[in-house]
């Protein structure tokens, strides 16, 4: 009998092992990200378990940042690194156990399903093909990665979707996928009103570094570039530097920031209603976006999701406060679960791949429900 090897040594890639002698008892270790704060995502590698029951043991999940996430949490597995399934996973006494029975000589494990930093340039390469949009470079990252910007339409609405501030909620990348391939469908009537209506400024990943050296939150420098709003510098934070002066070259008129939660099993929007600068104008934008959302797909609710901070009082390092109040207008925070929708549970997928990506197409309805109250 082969003996087992793990390995994490890839792009995303996240583990540490303590101790592979026995499959039924292996032992692993999350590594930090940078800066020695956040930990919680894994990717890994197992080969030569094809048919043997393995028990998988991450000592340190109760160290993690978010160990709420785990309650209820299923592990994704895939064989092929396309279909990821969930498999059976619990959380005890601050360890998290996944116990799995391989088909094939290698199986992959992650907290949710990757999306490489190759599938994010083959997402550009597939924008860049359509006439409808071009590839501008907005700078580089710390590690000297390119920071790129897809922009399309020609109406004079200025619109701005990100994605990946935190690299370990890979679901933002699947849904951007979903979201650009409709926005760039010419055929697509509803994607083509908005296209004439406004351009939008579109960056799908905003964390290349900490997404490929397999960080939960944090880029090369250890920044939580989700909290370097306010004053971001070139040299910790250029992700946000450069997004930041873009913004506000081109003015804002629409800014929604794609993330993933780890505790809540739901789709939600969190706004901006304790900024300074908090109106009853944005307060009607907000209330019909996530309205028209819920009406476009019942994958999106509105019950359940964050609680407000008091009026003023607002985190203005944060993308969705440091935007709403500096541009007066309507900026949101998107989220996703790591685990499942609750309301439409899929036991063997949990919230995947490819329903993130039907969430981003289904964004254009809300888009639209706003468009001519934006200004």
């Amino acid at each position: 009998m082969s003996n087992l090897h793990i390995s994490a040594a890839f792009d995303s890639g996240n583990i540490d092992v303590v101790d592979a002698s026995n499959p039924d008892g292996v032992h692993l270790r999350i590594r930090k990200d940078a800066g020695d704060q956040h930990l919680q995502w894994f990717h890994f590698q197992v080969a030569g378990a094809r048919g043997r029951p393995l028990t998988l043991h991450i000592d340190n999940a109760g160290q993690c940042s978010y160990p709420k996430g785990w309650e209820g949490y299923s592990t994704c597995a895939s064989v092929d690194r396309r279909n990821w399934r969930r498999v059976h996973t619990t959380y005890e006494d601050g360890v998290l156990t996944i116990r799995h029975v391989p088909e094939a000589d290698l199986v992959w494990f992650a907290y949710f399903a990757p999306f490489s930093l190759e599938q994010h340039h083959d997402l550009l390469a597939t924008c860049q093909a359509s006439p409808l949009a071009s590839i501008e470079r907005l700078g580089n990252t710390v590690d000297g990665r390119p920071l790129d910007k897809v922009v399309f339409g020609e109406g004079a609405r200025q619109i701005w979707v990100i994605a990946r501030q935190h690299p370990g909620e890979s679901m933002a990348s699947w849904w951007m996928e979903g979201f650009l391939g409709r926005m760039l469908d010419p055929d697509d009537a509803l994607a083509r009103v908005l296209r004439d209506a406004a351009t939008f400024h579109v960056v799908p990943h905003m964390n290349p570094d900490g997404g490929f050296r397999g960080h939960l939150r944090c880029n090369a420098t250890g920044a939580n570039l989700n909290r370097e709003w306010h004053e971001p510098t070139e040299a910790r934070s250029p992700e946000v530097f450069h997004v930041r002066n873009a913004m506000d070259e081109s003015g804002v008129d629409l800014c929604l920031d794609v993330h993933g939660d780890e505790a809540l099993p739901y789709n939600f929007i969190a706004g901006s209603e304790a900024i300074p600068g908090w109106t009853a104008r944005l307060a009607g934008l907000l209330d019909c976006f996530k309205t028209e959302y819920a009406k476009a797909t019942p994958d999106f609710q509105t019950t359940y999701g964050y609680p407000v901070a008091p009026a003023g009082e607002a985190n203005m390092t944060m993308c969705t406060n440091q935007v709403a109040q500096r541009f007066d207008c309507l900026a949101m925070t998107l989220e996703m679960p790591f685990k499942d929708n609750a309301d439409l549970p899929d036991p063997i997928y949990g919230w995947s791949p490819e329903r993130c990506a039907h969430l981003g197409r289904a964004t254009l309805h809300p888009m639209a429900a706003v468009l001519v109250q934006l200004r």
